[in-house]
């Protein structure tokens, strides 16, 4: 397990183009970002734009876990007021992302957890997040963590691109 050398933060400005790398490093959804576009110094604006979005908003953050100043890690927490349950507040988790080096490590455990602890902070009642039911490891991950599977999901593209960004 990594031990203390690993911290955790809100993602700053500097860190999107290691943020996209770990988005590109997905076996699963790797393939739908431009990987080619952040090899090289420039990262396409559509993630800029969307940066600068999450960024302006006090109900997104995006945290990472650094080691040595390299981002090792990423999600991100949105916080949801509802009518529901109450008129709680809930978190959602998208995103998350652990570089290949660190996986089984216990990296993606405490981003989890401090992901929680915010949401916590925010008096969210619950944190929910959804996941590709592919991904059966990450599935057991989660279950570990105590969540539980209550819903069935759907997804509908509003406007599909033949190529991300193309937008």
């Amino acid at each position: 397990m990594v031990g203390r050398e690993i911290v955790f933060r809100r993602g700053q400005a500097g860190d999107l183009k290691e943020i996209v790398r770990l988005l590109a490093d997905d076996p699963f959804t790797g393939e739908l970002e431009d990987a080619q576009g952040v090899a090289t110094d420039s990262i396409p604006p559509v993630y800029r734009q969307a940066w600068d979005a999450v960024e302006a908003s006090q109900d997104n953050v995006l945290l990472v876990a650094a080691r040595e100043g390299e981002v090792i890690a990423v999600l991100q927490l949105t916080f949801i007021p509802s009518l529901t349950l109450r008129g709680s507040w809930r978190a959602q988790i998208e995103g998350v992302r652990v570089a290949s080096p660190y996986r089984s490590q216990g990296v993606g455990t405490q981003l989890i957890e401090r992901a929680t602890e915010l949401a916590r902070e925010k008096n969210c009642r619950l944190v929910q997040l959804t996941m590709d039911r592919h991904r059966e490891r990450a599935g057991n991950f989660y279950r570990r963590l105590g969540f539980i599977a209550t819903h069935e999901g759907f997804k509908k593209e509003l406007d599909p691109q033949d190529e991300i960004g193309s937008a």
